[in-house]
């Protein structure tokens, strides 16, 4: 495939020219429909491609949540702030509700042919309640009255009970009711209880079922037994929907004399906050559907219909039905780094080597988790500093961290508590921490902290003082540490181990940002280092050897980084982005000689890594970070950027680089018109996340002892 980004349909302006900046919103819009391409893609098995349906579905309801919440409270408040693109609010809206339209059209009819395809090959089978037989209807009402009637609640809505607080994203089904005593019409909510399943297996019901595939939805349920929870009243009509509030809140922390009291409050004024989306099945009653817009006050631009089950997310309980796993790709292994060996500390390992990277989901994460439990119980580990981010739900990191405290370590946590839609289980693990002794700092006001560092100072068996970092572009998660790839980077470097240090010390206290020796950080110099380092490769370019830069990120965004790369592409320099979301550059704004390609990689895994590759002068450099090319990152949060050193690594980073550049399958490249193309006859043999397995699981049964003896990549 041509991987030229000139085009004879590039967008112009009104003005005749090319359009410089796509608008954030939209990019990203077009980066879901890339998630949803890959549920179109006749290679994966069935149940892989509904994972990407459901996939769609999440993705759309946090736009919802933060971005369309926040351009209709823009809206709302008059402000008429036009984005970088050009567009005012009003234009966004107008665009997005376009776009979600002709994406969730095609997602509804993606799921109802998946769903009937995976029935077709035996898997489950979703069927309507009136569909059963005798002997299991009886079953599934058994079911019904001992395991989801309890748990429900049904809510009348008249003059003495007001319309009650719905909960965000939860599935209601509104109902229409002639009351007994006066004929009166009246009108009463449900919920479907999210603490229940929202697919239920027939066979869990009756295990002597002649439908082993038949799976029921926990909606259709209920609205089949109304009769149960309204007695003695004549059921009129059903409508089954689901409201989306607006969740993107600002934090007044200039006024929270307690960050974390006052973010608390906020999220429980969640089930308060605006309406910004009623989502409904196509069709259904049209009276319960006009009395749900006076209710909620709302008017018609607020509602998205479909044509198939609402929220979609419900896919992702297929995969914890057995018979449902023969429609999945075949696992990949996790290979261990060969650079830790069986019988050593991750700390022995570390002298040994000098640098040890792990590079997720391809390697595993437990060295990670190894090495905090190593600290946890080493009596000669004095103290331990980390910053969290999003950790998982039963997280083995911070349960090391929690003995390490116990244990009389000096532990220092860095929980930041305004990661959005983590806020309630960053508080939980921050409390746990400073009940069981450590010191935990709360976020740090007007800035997030968003990097990945983990700091160990250990004595050493001479009595002098040692210290370990790990660095990374993700987060210290086990579950996302699976489905994520990642770059981890351990090393007992001092000049890196003394910059990280003195990067705690400014989160932590009151110390003042002075240069480091090799990282950046932001909002202090990680902008400044970026665009120094755009700007040195085009100083450099010459004709006979053109500058080079390699960009992996997940968002660009940042108007001056952008025009720093068109700036370098007028000398000549040639520029691979490989963005796997949003991308607001445009190829063909590039005035060149010099070329950008935009690449994004959807796959199996999320891609989430950060790298950042500058050949000047026939020097090459690596680095990784936790930041995209975003004015948030750059500006708004506490973020690293750091070099990889070691020639090993750097080779390793380049071949992964090099991988995706070429991936002919499951890559897209960016047109001048904002669009992706894919390869007409792609090779399989490309597909740059089954290589990178292969390479890490070859690199494993190589034996390697030393970094400086890894697998080398010929470019």
């Amino acid at each position: 495939m041509e991987k030229s980004t000139v085009s004879k349909h590039a967008e112009k302006s009104k003005h005749g020219k090319v359009k410089r900046l796509f608008n954030r919103e939209l990019s990203w819009l077009d980066f879901n429909g890339r998630v949803l391409d890959e549920a179109e893609d006749k290679s994966l098995p069935a149940l892989d491609r509904l994972k990407f349906v459901s996939i769609f579905s999440s993705n759309l309801d946090e736009f919802f949540m933060v971005r369309v919440a926040g351009l209709r409270q823009q809206l709302k408040s008059g402000k008429n702030i036009t984005c970088p693109a050009g567009m005012t609010p009003e234009q966004q809206l107008s665009g997005i509700r376009k776009k979600v339209g002709r994406l969730t059209e095609r997602q509804a009819k993606l799921a109802e042919k998946l769903l009937a395809e995976l029935a077709k090959r035996g898997g489950s089978k979703i069927v309507q309640f009136d569909q059963l037989d005798d002997t299991d209807a009886k079953a599934a009402a058994a079911f019904f009255r001992d395991a989801v009637f309890p748990v429900l609640t049904p809510v009348a809505v008249d003059a003495s009970h007001p319309f009650p607080a719905l909960k965000n994203c939860a599935l209601e089904i509104a109902v229409a009711l002639k009351r007994r005593e006066d004929g009166k019409r009246v009108n009463a909510l449900v919920e479907a209880p999210e603490i229940l399943p929202r697919l239920i297996p027939l066979e869990t019901i009756n295990p002597e079922t002649k439908d082993p595939q038949a799976v029921l939805m926990l909606e259709d349920l209920i609205i089949n037994h109304l009769n149960d929870l309204f007695r003695g009243q004549k059921i009129l009509g059903h409508l089954l929907f689901r409201i989306t509030r607006d969740m993107d809140f600002e934090l007044n922390e200039d006024m929270a004399s307690d960050l974390l009291a006052h973010i608390e409050e906020e999220l429980s004024s969640r089930v308060k906050r605006d309406f910004i989306r009623l989502e409904i099945i196509r069709g259904e009653s049209t009276k319960l559907r006009r009395w749900l817009l006076d209710e909620l006050g709302l008017d018609a631009q607020f509602i998205y219909e479909t044509d198939t089950r609402l929220d979609l997310t419900f896919i992702m309980g297929l995969f914890k039905i057995p018979r449902n796993m023969r429609f999945v790709e075949t696992p990949w292994p996790v290979s261990k780094s060969p650079l830790i060996g069986e019988d050593e500390t991750v700390f022995q390992a570390i002298d040994r080597n000098g640098f040890i990277p792990l590079f997720l989901p391809f390697q595993s994460f437990s060295p990670v988790v190894k090495m905090m439990e190593e600290a946890a119980d080493d009596p000669n580990v004095l103290a331990i500093k980390q910053t969290l981010y999003r950790v998982s739900g039963d997280s083995p990191v911070v349960q090391a961290l929690l003995k390490a405290a116990r244990n009389g370590k000096q532990v220092t946590v860095i929980v930041e508590i305004k990661a959005r839609f983590d806020e309630e289980r960053n508080i939980a693990w921050a409390k746990r921490l400073e009940g069981a002794g450590a010191h935990v700092i709360y976020g740090i006001p007007k800035l997030k902290v968003h990097c990945k560092a983990l700091l160990i100072i250990r004595k050493n068996d001479d009595g002098a003082i040692d210290r370990y970092l790990h660095l990374s572009t993700g987060n210290y998660n086990d579950s996302t540490a699976k489905l994520y790839t990642d770059i981890g980077y351990m090393t007992n470097d001092p000049d890196l181990c003394a910059d990280s240090a003195a990067l705690f010390n400014i989160m932590t206290g009151y110390s003042e940002f002075q240069e480091f020796n090799h990282m950046a950080a932001a909002p202090f110099n990680l902008r400044r280092t970026f665009l120094s380092l755009i700007a040195r490769e085009s100083r450099l370019s010459k004709p006979k050897a053109p500058g080079r830069i390699i960009a992996k990120m997940n968002s660009l965004v940042d108007p001056e980084v952008i025009e720093a790369l068109y700036d370098a592409t007028k000398r000549g320099v040639e520029i691979d982005l490989i963005v796997r979301g949003i991308c607001c550059l445009n190829p063909d704004a590039a005035p060149g000689p010099g070329k950008i390609r935009v690449l994004s990689v959807i796959d199996r895994y999320l891609e989430h890594s950060r790298v950042y590759y500058f050949r000047n002068g026939g020097d090459e450099e690596c680095y990784l970070s936790s930041a995209d090319w975003m004015p948030r990152n750059l500006d708004k949060r506490i973020e690293s950027l750091f070099p990889v050193e070691d020639d090993s690594t750097r080779e390793i980073l380049l071949t992964l680089l090099n991988y995706q550049r070429n991936d002919e399958l499951k890559g897209r490249w960016m047109t001048s018109n904002g669009d992706y193309v894919r390869a007409e006859s792609p090779d399989p043999e490309t597909r740059s996340q089954k290589r990178s397995a292969e390479f890490f699981r070859n690199l494993a049964g190589s034996h390697v002892r030393r970094t400086d003896t890894l697998l080398k990549y010929n470019r």
